[in-house]
């Protein structure tokens, strides 16, 4: 999607939107466990192919299957249909803030990845901010075994399914990076989202026995939990706002910003728009430990972003004749 660098950041934004509000909207379809990941990756890949097949530089998806078709369809299983799988699981056990505040640390996670498949060393900076995003998982984890024992509910299993989420999506972020150069970010994104909504139809119907048809889109009834709407109407906002509009602006603000990385960062306001939506719309309430992790994941970051910028500071600090002993 070409947009005009003026608004990179802005679509960039939107994009963070998008998917800072998957979470939410995914509650109000009504629909719980695997099988809303199966509504969401099956009609929003949809949309992305044929978005692609509108486009004279995107329209040839045949090509990239042709030549390293095994390659692409395994990356679509792991970086779609097992890590959305993990993800609309794990709402049914935890809460929106807790999921998007572990999902928020993709990023931290990919340098970890990145060592593991690539063999790039681990900068000093990103053990600090990794070792802080841990420690927000930490609070989120506590803060489920604490449920746990005192409520007995199942929290702490949707945490550490939102982990497995976080890890494999790093994992799939590192390894399709040089197949999306070979062949084209929008390809390779549009073929990765369809094969895995297929992948993610076969294999929860092959486990749960939940065959998703399509054309049932709109046969269940409105319920308070729903907002007294369709269904059916969130289903469509999930997959084509939360899936299909959000991947073009969030990659096509990316490719156009005139600074990558500064754009990128917007991502980590994710957990804190998650948050509000939650508290305004769905009346959930932050823990102190919750609210206590998102500080910590989204500092992690912004020690990260602002480095540079600390340790100039840091070394300006320092008495003029330290440097001289």
């Amino acid at each position: 999607m070409n947009i005009d660098p003026r608004w990179a950041y802005l679509a960039a934004f939107v994009g963070v939107l998008g998917h800072a509000s998957s979470e939410f909207v995914a509650v109000l379809t009504g629909i719980s466990g695997p099988e809303v990941s199966v509504w969401r990756y099956l009609l929003g890949g949809f949309a992305l192919v044929l978005w692609a097949l509108s486009r004279t530089d995107s329209r040839d998806l045949i090509t990239p299957l042709r030549q390293e078709g095994p390659r692409i369809v395994l990356l679509s299983l792991i970086g779609v249909s097992i890590t959305y799988l993990a993800f609309h699981w794990a709402l049914d056990y935890a809460t929106v803030i807790q999921v998007a505040t572990v999902v928020t640390t993709i990023p931290i996670f990919v340098a970890f990845a990145n060592r593991v498949v690539n063999g790039i060393a681990i900068t000093p900076v990103k053990l600090a901010t990794g070792a802080m995003a841990l420690l927000g998982v930490a609070l989120l984890i506590t803060d489920g075994a604490l449920d746990t024992l005192v409520e007995g509910d199942n929290t702490l299993r949707g945490v550490l399914l939102a982990i497995v989420c976080a890890s494999f999506g790093s994992f799939y972020a590192v390894i399709v990076k040089p197949v999306m150069t070979r062949h084209g970010g929008m390809k390779i994104t549009a073929l990765a989202m369809m094969i895995g909504g297929l992948g993610l139809w076969v294999g929860v119907g092959s486990a749960w026995g939940i065959w998703v048809n399509p054309l049932t889109i709109f046969d269940r009834e409105p319920s308070e939990a729903t907002l007294g709407l369709d269904p059916g109407f969130w289903i469509l906002v999930l997959a084509l706002w939360n899936t299909t509009i959000t991947q073009l602006l969030w990659f096509g603000g990316l490719a156009s910003a005139p600074d990558i990385t500064r754009a990128s960062y917007l991502f980590f306001l994710k957990p804190v728009i998650a948050a509000i939506l939650a508290v305004m719309i769905l009346g959930d309430q932050p823990s102190l430990l919750q609210a206590l992790a998102i500080l910590v994941v989204t500092g992690s970051v912004f020690v990260e972003m602002f480095w540079s910028r600390i340790a100039r500071a840091v070394r300006q600090a320092r008495p003029l004749g330290e440097g001289k002993r």
